[in-house]
C-alpha cells in the first residue's frame, strides 16, 4: 500500500536528486563521465517505459495460444487485430484495434528466471555478477540526451512514475547525477507530487514563509559566497522548490487536462500515469518509467489479469493515440514489458489457482514510435509458448536498436569507478532489430 507523501518528504526527494544533477562533477566520482560524445542523428528524442513489474504472461497478452488447450491457453480467448496474422489476447480490445502503430517482440529470451537477476539483465543488456554495476537504459538516456545532451527542462531528465523499480540500482557506476527522480504519490489524485499537505493543514503561503525564514537563519552561504559546493546546493533547492510550488509543479498537475481524456486513459493509478507520461515528453523530457507492478501472478493468474490487462489496454492505447495525434509518437519510443514471462502451462491445483511461474525462455515486448515499424512481429514461440523457435532476441538486442533509434552509441567508452574502459552494452556482438527499424 503506498504511504502518501508529505511536503517534506517531497522536498527532500527532490533536493536530493537536484543535488545529485548539481553536485556530481564537484565529487570524487566525476572521472566516471564518458570520454566520447554521443553521436547524433537519430529519430528518436524521448522513451516512455512501461514496465510491467513481476513479468507478465505472454500466453495471456501477445502471444495467445488457444490451441495448446486449456491447460496452456486458459480461459481467455485470441482475437484478431487490425493486421492481419497477428492476434492478442481478448481483454485487448483497444490494442487490437491499432496493431499497425506497434511491433510486437514475441522471440525475447533469456536465462534467468529470478526478479532481481532478469531485471537487471532486461534493463541493461548485461548479466549479473560482473565487478562492476552497469546503468539501465533510463540512465544511460538520461546522460545523452539528457545531463550531457544539452537538455534544459525543468524537471530531472530520468523520471520515474511513480516508485523506483526496486530491483536494481538504476545508474550503476554512472553515479548519482544520472539517477531518476521518482515522483511517488498516485497521479489520479490532485497535486500528486504533494498528496497528504493538506491533512497537515500547511498552505503554499506558509510553505514559502518557511522558505523565507529558513534562509533568513542560514547565514553560511552569505559567508562563503563563492563556495562552488554551497552554490551548487542553492541550485539544487531552487529546482526542488521549483517542482513543489512553481512552475515545474504545473507540469505534474493533471487537473488542466480534459475529462474526456482522462477518462479515456484510465481514472487510476496506471492511466494516470500514462497520461503523465504524455505530458513530460511533451516538455522534453527524455525518459520517462512508469512501474506498473502486479503482474507476479503465482496465484490467481486469470483473475487478476480480468482487473490489469483492461487497465493495460485502455492506459497504453490511449497513450499510443495521444502520442500519435499530438506528432510525438515519431521521436517518443514507448517499450512495453516486464523481466520475463510467465510459465506457459498454468497450475490449477490449490492455493495456486490458475497461477504462473517465472519464464525467462521465452516472454514478449512491445515497441512503438521513434523510427520502430507497426504492424511487424519479431520471432515466434512454438505451439505452446515453451521456446522460441525463430529469431531470437535477447534483452541487448531491444537495448541496442532503441539506442541506435535515440542516436546514442551504444560503444562509447565510460570509465568506471575501478578506472577501466567499459560500454553502457556488453561488447559482444548483439543483433539490431532492422525488421522493425
Amino acid at each position: 500500500m503506498n504511504t502518501p507523501l508529505t511536503r517534506r518528504e517531497t522536498l527532500r526527494r527532490t533536493v536530493l536528486g537536484a543535488a545529485g544533477l548539481c553536485l556530481a562533477d564537484r565529487l570524487p566520482l566525476h572521472a566516471w563521465a564518458a570520454t566520447p560524445a554521443a553521436k547524433r542523428g537519430g529519430t528518436a528524442k524521448s522513451v516512455i517505459q512501461l514496465w510491467l513489474w513481476g513479468g507478465p504472461s505472454h500466453l495471456d497478452t501477445f502471444d495467445p495460444k488457444p490451441e495448446a488447450g486449456n491447460d496452456y491457453a486458459g480461459p481467455f480467448k485470441a482475437i484478431e487485430t487490425n493486421v492481419s496474422g497477428i492476434r492478442v489476447c481478448e481483454l485487448l480490445p483497444l490494442l487490437a484495434k491499432q496493431a499497425d502503430t506497434y511491433s510486437l517482440i514475441r522471440g525475447m529470451t533469456h536465462d534467468s528466471n529470478a526478479h532481481e537477476t532478469a531485471t537487471y539483465l532486461v534493463q541493461t543488456g548485461r548479466k549479473a555478477g560482473e565487478r562492476v554495476i552497469y546503468p539501465g537504459v533510463g540512465a544511460v538516456v538520461s546522460k545523452f540526451r539528457g545531463a550531457d545532451g544539452g537538455y534544459t527542462g525543468q524537471v530531472p531528465p530520468y523520471i520515474v512514475l511513480t516508485e523506483p523499480l526496486g530491483r536494481f540500482d538504476e545508474a550503476g557506476f554512472l553515479g548519482a547525477r544520472y539517477k531518476p527522480f521518482a515522483t511517488g504519490g498516485d497521479p489520479s489524485q490532485p497535486k500528486f507530487l504533494v498528496e497528504g499537505i493538506a491533512a497537515q493543514g500547511i498552505s503554499d503561503q506558509q510553505q514559502r514563509d518557511r522558505r523565507e525564514l529558513l534562509g533568513k537563519l542560514d547565514t553560511l552561504p552569505r559567508a562563503l559566497p563563492e563556495n562552488a559546493t554551497l552554490q551548487a546546493l542553492a541550485r539544487s533547492e531552487e529546482q526542488a522548490y521549483d517542482m513543489i510550488l512553481g512552475d515545474g509543479a504545473k507540469l505534474f498537475d493533471l487537473s488542466g487536462e480534459k475529462d474526456g481524456l482522462r477518462e479515456r486513459y484510465g481514472r487510476n493509478k496506471f492511466g494516470q500515469s500514462c497520461l503523465m507520461a504524455r505530458r513530460l515528453v511533451e516538455k522534453g523530457v527524455p525518459y520517462v518509467t512508469i512501474n506498473h507492478n502486479g503482474w507476479d501472478t503465482h496465484k490467481d493468474n486469470f483473475t487478476t489479469l480480468l482487473r490489469k490487462l483492461p487497465e493495460l489496454d485502455k492506459g497504453l492505447a490511449t497513450l499510443l493515440q495521444d502520442l500519435a495525434g499530438r506528432g510525438l509518437l515519431a521521436s517518443t519510443i514507448v517499450w512495453c514489458g516486464g523481466e520475463f514471462g510467465r510459465t506457459p502451462k498454468a497450475d490449477f491445483t490449490a492455493p495456486w489457482n490458475g497461477g504462473r511461474g517465472h519464464w525467462g525462455k521465452a516472454f514478449s515486448t512491445l515497441v512503438a514510435g521513434g523510427g520502430f515499424k507497426g504492424g511487424q512481429v519479431v520471432g515466434a514461440t512454438d505451439a505452446r509458448g515453451e521456446e522460441v523457435k525463430t529469431r531470437p532476441v535477447s534483452p541487448g538486442d531491444v537495448i541496442g536498436s532503441m539506442y541506435t533509434l535515440l542516436g546514442i552509441d551504444a560503444q562509447a567508452k565510460t570509465l568506471h569507478p575501478q578506472g577501466d574502459e567499459a560500454r553502457e552494452l556488453p561488447e559482444a556482438p548483439y543483433n539490431l532489430l532492422k525488421e522493425i527499424m
